[in-house]
């Protein structure tokens, strides 16, 4: 078992309250509407879906062929900086290419009036080896894709989660 770390960032036109309301407060409503071929539903199992504890349930379409549903369970919900940290409980890539893993996400607000999203994934690989570089990437592509869907919203509808 080895541990290993993914980093990646995301650069947003939408200030930093608007996505992080979209995208940690409302997202289990908002991300099945806005990729209905790859998120079926997104079921809340514990608390509010927003606060420390909640645990929520992503359900996939067919589209994504390796597994049907990821569960996660917030650790971390820091409203005023912006900051989300969650644990995967199980599902998606657990037991299949790491043992565990946790991700961390930030929302910075930039002098241009957006936003730097900043992904941190910390994972244990199952082998004595880091994941590969194609597993790490469709990992936090795949994680930051949803960020990315409500971003795009977002710049679409300039009054939405105003």
């Amino acid at each position: 078992m080895v541990s290993g770390t993914i980093l990646a960032e995301h650069t947003s036109a939408v200030p930093a309250d608007r996505l992080w309301k979209a995208s940690f407060c409302d997202g289990h409503n908002l991300i099945p509407k806005l990729l209905p071929g790859i998120i079926s539903s997104i079921d809340i199992l514990e608390g509010d879906g927003a606060a420390v504890g909640s645990v929520k349930k992503f359900n996939f379409t067919d589209v994504i062929k390796d597994y049907s549903y990821v569960k996660d369970r917030v650790e971390v919900m820091d409203q005023e900086n912006h900051i989300v940290r969650y644990s995967t409980l199980e599902g998606g890539v657990i037991g299949v290419k790491v043992k565990s893993y946790s991700v961390e996400i930030s929302l910075t607000s930039t002098s241009e009036g957006g936003c730097l999203s900043k992904m941190k994934i910390e994972y244990e690989s199952i082998g004595d080896s880091l994941l590969s570089e194609e597993d790490a990437n469709d990992m936090q592509q795949g994680i930051f894709a949803m960020v990315k869907a409500i971003d795009a919203h977002l710049v679409e509808n300039p009054t939405a989660y105003a």
